[in-house]
């Protein structure tokens, strides 16, 4: 068998490098402001890196229980229950993951065989239609209406004999938009009397603004019988990188999701876990992520105020799209090598998110950076 044959017979033959990967590249390539990948460029807490350290000295470097530390996960629980009075057995509904990526791809891989479809919502974040095509499925995209609201009538007639799943985003990346009660309500129609699972991805549930109010599919009873309820330690506590993440399932989901997890990662990172459940007790920090985040959006947005861009602020996350449209003709991809390579900002391409609606003149930025950043990445973005 040649090296060809086998390319060939790649299981992602139309999938390339992750258009995160390659803006970040160019920013460094290029020595530009990175406001394209959704990282923070401050740091985490330094009483969070100091208990890390604390259990590493201690010795809790060896594996960590499969389904991940009970203190952690008993503290997840408990964070649930009081902020969307939601009861999940730790013992038995909560498995800490590797990052909410591996949740959600154990979450599909879980559920998802041959020729099942997976309605997928967009634009969407880029792991769900290869995991979906990994696995056999068949994505069938539905996209958000033009003022990047949930179009359910439109699920609703998605919906066939063969759908088997549906994967909702919110708050969602990267359009910042979030769902509300009606959405909830009309999720709950849609799915009534059917036996379509749910893959819940909640990883900017702290990041919300305007005084609104995250709609956890886990407040629903109806929906979190049939829900696999991800979210994300990195976003929450500015350390991305360490990479930890949790799904919350009724226990019949989370036996059949650990079955696959032992198999991807077995356990997560101890000292992180431990550190973290030490750290949850402080309840003060995930509750001022709203106020922290949204000051941060305003900065951005009111720098950009004499650019010209078209914005509508986000409701959520930490990422704000541009629209363009009144300053280049340029395809969104074209436009962010632009900005990065000339005017000396990276930014992320709405386009790669979507199979439909392609086209939109918009891009995405992220403001999960230090204030002065802000300000110099928008005072290059206001002389184009």
């Amino acid at each position: 068998m040649t090296l060809t044959s086998l390319i060939s017979d790649s299981k992602l033959p139309n999938i390339g490098l992750s258009i995160f990967a390659i803006m970040s590249k160019m920013a460094e390539d290029y020595n530009a402001i990175n406001l394209s990948q959704g990282f923070p460029d401050f740091n985490c807490s330094d009483e969070l890196v100091a208990l890390v350290n604390k259990y590493q000295k201690e010795g809790y470097n060896q594996y960590a229980p499969m389904p991940g530390v009970p203190h952690l996960r008993k503290k997840i629980a408990e964070k649930i229950k009081n902020l969307y009075d939601k009861e999940y057995d730790y013992n038995n509904e909560i498995t800490i993951t590797a990052g909410a990526t591996q949740a959600i791809f154990t979450a599909i891989t879980t559920s998802i065989k041959s020729g099942d479809e997976v309605i997928i919502i967009e634009p969407a974040y880029d792991s769900y239609e290869p995991v979906v095509r990994m696995n056999g499925g068949i994505p069938k995209f539905v996209s958000l209406t033009n003022d990047f609201a949930f179009d359910w009538q439109t699920v609703k007639d998605s919906i066939t004999n063969k759908t088997k799943m549906i994967i909702i985003n919110s708050p969602h990346n990267p359009t910042g938009g979030v769902l509300n009660g009606s959405d909830i309500k009309a999720l709950e129609e849609i799915t009534r009397d059917t036996k379509i699972l749910l893959v819940s991805d909640e990883v900017y549930e702290h990041i919300i603004f305007d005084e609104r109010r995250h709609f956890s599919l886990s407040t629903s009873e109806e929906l979190s019988k049939r829900s696999f309820v991800i979210s994300s330690f990195g976003k929450t506590y500015h350390a991305t990188g360490w990479k930890i993440g949790y799904c919350a399932a009724p226990k019949a989901l989370t036996e059949q999701f650990r079955k696959i997890h032992q198999f991807i990662v077995y356990a997560v990172n101890t000292p992180l876990q431990y550190a973290y459940a030490d750290y949850m007790r402080n309840q003060n920090h995930y509750l001022a992520l709203n106020s922290f985040y949204q000051s941060k959006r305003d900065i951005l947005i009111t720098s950009l105020q004499n650019s010209g861009f078209k914005i509508t602020p986000a409701h959520g996350t930490y990422f704000q799209l541009l629209d363009y449209s009144e300053l280049s003709d340029k395809n969104d991809m074209d436009f962010s090598i632009y900005l990065t390579k000339e005017i000396g900002v990276a930014v992320i391409p709405v386009s790669p998110f979507c199979t439909i609606n392609k086209s939109r003149k918009i891009i995405r930025v992220c403001f999960a950076k230090k204030d002065e950043v802000l300000l110099k990445a928008a005072e290059k973005l206001c002389v184009i």
